[in-house]
């Protein structure tokens, strides 16, 4: 990789991120053709998608603001999850080969949730204000199971 000119490009969360996606791009093309237009793009969208936000969070954003974008970064990890059950379900790739991508897949979660952790501050809003935990309610108020 080229000399780190930005913050984000020394964090060792964004390296690792970017690992995940050159074993996603390396999966992806393992897929049948007829999956180009669709499970291939969507898994490396959203692999994308986590490098993208941990880069966009990280330069001149508040620690909530970081963390917000952290946020998005594990909500588009999970996203990944998915597509590599569904690769799973269908037979498309051997065990093996998902299972190394899901260990580094893991490995990123990990460190996202631990930079976010270190950041502090709680629970956030979706606009990087301070917010509170609340019960999930159903009908009437009643509080409900997470489903």
């Amino acid at each position: 990789m080229t000399e780190a000119r930005y913050k984000f490009q020394r964090l060792t969360v964004y390296g690792l991120a970017l690992d995940y996606v050159d074993m996603v791009y390396g999966l992806a093309r393992e897929l049948p053709a007829g999956e180009q237009f669709n499970l291939c793009a969507q898994l490396q969208r959203a692999a994308t998608s986590v490098v993208l936000n941990i880069a966009e969070g990280s330069t001149g954003q508040t620690d909530p603001e970081q963390k917000r974008f952290l946020g998005l970064a594990l909500r588009s990890y999970l996203e990944t999850v998915a597509c590599l059950d569904i690769i799973e379900r269908r037979g498309y790739v051997p065990y093996e080969g998902l299972e190394r991508v899901r260990e580094a897949g893991h490995g990123v979660f990990v460190k996202i949730q631990s930079f976010r952790k270190a950041l502090g501050g709680g629970r956030t809003t979706g606009d990087g204000r301070p917010g509170r935990e609340r019960p999930r309610t159903g009908d009437r108020g009643r509080k409900t199971e997470d489903r």
